[in-house]
């Protein structure tokens, strides 16, 4: 039987909104990722380009076999980190989705948000496993596009949390973004305030949410409380980093995939001045979903939870956000 022609679909950024929710898409993550076979599952290195001293162009493929994930998807990213100052995101793209039996184009969907929305549900789902349960107070470092994306998927993951303090460089960005979290009124019961005084907030936060395109460290291990959870989702080059060796040095150390060994600021330096081995990270996202690696051990433990995305949550996200299209397309 010959196959159906499909007309590829384009679901925009208010597409992905009224489809996707924090808590759908972190409890896809939990329940797919374990059952992912690097056999059936293939996805490269990021490839990123510098197109500029400063900016980068990214390319992260994937593709599936599995009858589960009858996918393949490629996201292309452009890194523009000077668009602050234009009030525009600095991290735009697009993501095309193709059937793995056909070949056929199934699907373009608005890279720049799909990102925001995995990124953080990652961070979400490592902060469901690695933070304390009681954790009352969320600390946001960075006001940009994805600051408002992970105090949400941190207070859907963890419901205990009552307070969100916001600190960015710019500190009317930071009050922009708690006036707007204010308005938006979805958490009931959380307070948000704004803080310009970095040191005194950290030391305030049971989770330390950072994303920014820092080169010099803005977390002090000394200032993390007992029993902290550092979240870092901003760098992604050698250059950057967002704590000091002493955070590393002090936490017990997870990351999103084995990538950030070799990616990220904070872990490569470490290894490079001897901070911490390779072998001393505590283990990965999927290895503490599975429970083939101990997460938190006691409350007074530091937990670090270092990110750098991969093209492996693209396709699951985009999977999910074209099954529930086509889906609720059938029922209408």
């Amino acid at each position: 039987m010959a196959a159906t022609t499909k007309t590829p679909v384009f679901l925009s950024t208010s597409s992905l909104r009224s489809i996707l929710s924090y808590q759908s898409l972190i409890q896809h993550f939990h329940t797919s990722l374990p059952t992912l076979s690097p056999t059936t599952l293939h996805s490269p290195h990021r490839q990123n380009y510098a197109v500029s001293p400063s900016s980068s162009l990214l390319l992260m493929p994937s593709w599936s076999s599995s009858p589960s994930l009858p996918y393949i998807g490629v996201k292309l990213l452009t890194y523009f980190p000077l668009n602050s100052s234009l009030n525009l995101p600095g991290v735009q793209g697009s993501y095309v989705l193709f059937s793995s039996t056909t070949g056929q184009t199934l699907a373009s969907m608005d890279g720049t948000e799909m990102t925001l929305w995995r990124t953080s549900c990652v961070s979400g789902l490592a902060s469901k496993l690695l933070a304390r349960n009681d954790a009352q107070v969320l600390v946001m470092i960075g006001a940009g596009s994805l600051a408002p994306h992970l105090i949400k998927a941190h207070l859907t993951a963890r419901p205990s949390l009552r307070k969100v303090i916001i600190w960015n460089r710019t500190v009317e960005k930071a009050r922009n973004l708690e006036r707007g979290l204010k308005e938006e009124g979805e958490f009931d019961g959380v307070v948000f305030e704004s803080n310009g005084c970095l040191e005194e907030v950290v030391k305030l936060g049971d989770i330390v949410s950072c994303a920014t395109n820092a080169e010099i460290a803005l977390v002090k291990g000394e200032e993390l409380k007992d029993g902290a959870h550092l979240d870092l989702v901003g760098s992604f080059t050698a250059s950057m980093k967002e704590c000091d060796d002493d955070a590393i040095r002090r936490g017990r150390v997870f990351v999103d995939n084995e990538a950030a060994l070799v990616e990220a600021g904070e872990l490569v330096g470490a290894f490079e001045r001897g901070v911490i081995s390779r072998e001393e990270i505590a283990g990965s996202l999927v290895e503490l979903i599975k429970g083939e690696k101990v997460g938190r051990r006691n409350d007074g433990e530091i937990t670090v939870f270092k990110s750098v995305g991969s093209a492996v949550v693209d396709i699951l996200t985009a999977q999910l956000v074209y099954e529930t299209y086509m889906n609720n397309k059938v029922h209408e």
